[in-house]
């Protein structure tokens, strides 16, 4: 080329829950059978959509309006029926013009971070989901900023960490909760979410909370939302129905804005957001236009009591099944469908593997392993092993070795059979030496 037409926060570019795909296809081309457990689709691991709620969806598609443009924030109906749910919190109030809607959650990710001016921050989790991580990369033309998540206090925040980089890096401008946590499914208590907001006020920053899994929570714990504790720190919080309806391909996220006029810079910041949106039109008007209807009826907490339960269930057995072994350290999922495993510090090295019987396929895991952190190779293993396809820690911005799986498959039998063979593969593994 002419000139360097590449973004120099490019390289920060990386989302391994798809990029895993192309190695299980060519593990697939082996005759592997793979089972599926890189991605948070409920759809694909066997979820059924209740009759109920495609009848709304189909009476819908027969409404023409549900074919044209929506307002450029979304339909005006919606975000009253948002507004008030929201409100009913009892914490911050808001109205339907503090609603803005994105096709998907990672649209309003890629605006929000690249609607910042290029010196601002936002100190997100480690381990963090790579959506964001990856926005705030390439917004920053450099490496994330991070803060840390205790593996061994429930994925908690390390506050005395996050306190310390926000205060020595006056770039700061925003911290990033992701709650319930995805990869670590923790849910952060009241007391936890406080601490944050007051080091928000303390140095003056925004607080972004992706709350996309508030409604899937179990084992006994209760959600706290933004909203509840955000006090006079501004804040957004990103929620949306590709997750609890569950209807991933709908594409239908939003964004609740807190203290929009407390501070003149964050109302200016989000009157950017909302201009940016203005220039596409609108988003998608059929799955905003069912939310009221599908969200509002009673048999919609019904509905998510049932899958709440069921993710207990699973939560409680792949935790009782890991567990028990030794060199590895997992928290019992308590929110969201996924369930992560870190292998202790120096338990992993390369002389580790499984075995493959083809002899053609051990040969390309070694090689694509090749310069890689112990934990992928340790995936690659299991992927080529078993057809079991995780997700390596390292993908999640993270220091620590480890991996994701997802408590969505539907079929139990499967479920447990999965488990067992991460199980006994994991054994395997740290015996190979």
């Amino acid at each position: 080329m002419r000139t360097d037409i590449t973004h120099e926060g490019a390289n920060e570019l990386t989302y391994e829950i798809r990029e895993i795909t192309e190695v299980a296809k060519t593990v697939e081309k082996h005759g592997i059978n793979i089972t599926w457990e890189n991605i948070g689709d409920p759809i694909i691991k066997g979820e059924k959509i209740p009759e109920w709620m495609k009848e709304i969806i189909a009476n819908t598609l027969m409404d023409d309006y549900s074919y044209g443009y929506c307002p450029t924030k979304g339909l005006l109906e919606t975000r009253e029926f948002i507004a008030d749910e929201t409100n009913r919190k009892n914490g911050a109030q808001i109205t339907p013009e503090d609603i803005l809607f994105f096709n998907g959650l990672g649209e309003a990710i890629t605006k929000i971070y690249g609607l910042l001016k290029k010196e601002s921050r936002v100190i997100g989790p480690s381990p963090a989901y790579p959506t964001h991580s990856s926005a705030e990369g390439l917004h920053s033309r450099c490496h994330p900023l991070m803060y840390r998540m205790d593996e061994n206090d429930n994925w908690n925040p390390d506050i005395d960490d996050l306190t310390n980089k926000v205060k020595y890096n006056p770039t700061v401008s925003g911290i990033l909760i992701i709650n319930p946590g995805n990869p670590t499914g923790a849910v952060y208590s009241k007391k936890t979410l406080d601490e944050i907001v007051d080091l928000a006020n303390e140095y003056d920053l925004f607080i972004l909370c992706d709350e996309i899994y508030h409604n899937l929570v179990y084992n006994g714990k209760k959600h706290t939302n933004l909203s509840e504790v955000i006090d006079d720190v501004c804040g957004i919080s990103l929620k949306g129905i590709s997750k609890e309806l569950p209807w991933p391909g709908a594409r239908c996220g939003w964004m609740e804005t807190y203290n929009y006029d407390k501070d003149p810079l964050f109302k200016r910041y989000i009157d950017g957001i909302v201009k940016f949106k203005m220039v596409e039109v609108c988003s998608t008007t059929l799955p905003q236009k069912v939310i009221p209807e599908i969200m509002g009826a009673p048999k919609f907490k019904q509905y998510l009591k049932e899958r709440n339960n069921y993710y207990e269930k699973a939560s409680n057995f792949a935790y009782n099944k890991l567990n028990k072994i030794d060199g590895i350290t997992i928290n019992k999922t308590n929110g969201a469908f996924y369930s992560t495993v870190v292998f202790e510090e120096d338990k992993l090295n390369n002389s580790q593997s499984l075995k493959i019987e083809n002899k053609e396929l051990q040969k390309y895991i070694e090689n694509v392993s090749k310069g890689h952190k112990h934990d992928r190779k340790f995936v690659y293993n299991l992927l080529a092993s078993s057809g079991i396809c995780v997700v390596p820690m390292s993908s999640f911005n993270s220091e620590l070795n480890g991996f994701r799986t997802t408590l969505l498959e539907r079929d139990e039998n499967k479920l447990k059979w999965t488990y067992e063979s991460i199980a006994e593969k994991i054994e395997e593994y740290l015996n190979s030496n």
